[in-house]
């Protein structure tokens, strides 16, 4: 399959027809508008430093489905423990950075360039992008960060300072999606952390399905409000 060149025009190839390795298109632009319509097509940019921006729809694709979020014993534990506290849009310039510094403090490279960074604060702005901040006291010790369109979170990424901080800040999304009728967390590429907490590969064609089905409810647009996740819930 070709990689298809994109122009100034707010418009994208079908997703069915990205390369095998997932790669749709390059070029064009991170504002707004053309961020908004590539994850309603079950698109993503992902690109580093030198790199043109690069558009994806990988086949197959990571998704958890709120319902089959799974917690091990020792997460439990952390959540019972409530040593941590969990906001939600209170720090997403703070969350989108920390998710960038940890990987390069681990010697990985970051997809979470500088123009990255400025669109998706520029999203949350708009009330399109969210973070959920995990707390230990006044630390900011892990939290995630994506995009809300429908009843689709799409996730970009998180980080962890403590131990669990990341997955007690997923328990909370999770929680808070599915009181709010959420259907599908877009996970994008598939990692061992996210299959151990219950996501799993499905084919694109399932995937883009199950996205325009969740596009047809209404976007909870707008600053979020949670506190820490009810163990009980699960």
């Amino acid at each position: 399959m070709p990689v298809f060149l994109l122009s100034e025009k707010l418009i994208f190839p079908s997703p069915r027809l990205a390369r095998r390795d997932g790669l749709l298109a390059v070029g064009g632009d991170l504002r707004p508008e053309r961020l908004l319509l590539a994850y309603r097509m079950g698109i993503f940019p992902w690109f580093t430093a030198g790199e043109p921006i690069l558009w994806w729809s990988p086949d197959p694709r990571l998704v958890l489905y709120p319902g089959e979020l799974r917690l091990s014993r020792s997460l439990r534990r952390s959540i019972r423990r409530g040593v941590y506290r969990v906001t939600a849009d209170r720090a997403f310039e703070r969350v989108i950075r920390e998710c960038a510094v940890v990987r390069l403090e681990k010697g990985e490279p970051t997809w979470i360039v500088e123009e990255m960074a400025t669109a998706y604060c520029r999203l949350h702005q708009d009330g399109y992008g969210h973070s959920i901040e995990v707390w230990q006291k006044r630390r900011l010790v892990g939290g995630l960060y994506g995009v809300s369109l429908g009843g689709c979170f799409f996730g970009e990424s998180m980080f962890s300072r403590a131990r669990d901080a990341s997955k007690v800040g997923l328990v909370a999304l999770v929680d808070f999606l599915r009181k709010h009728r959420f259907t599908i967390i877009d996970c994008q590429v598939t990692t061992a952390h996210l299959l151990s907490l219950g996501a799993r590969e499905v084919p694109r064609d399932r995937f883009l399905s199950d996205l325009q089905k969740a596009l047809a409810a209404p976007t909870l647009r707008g600053p979020w409000r949670l506190e820490a996740p009810q163990g009980g819930a699960f």
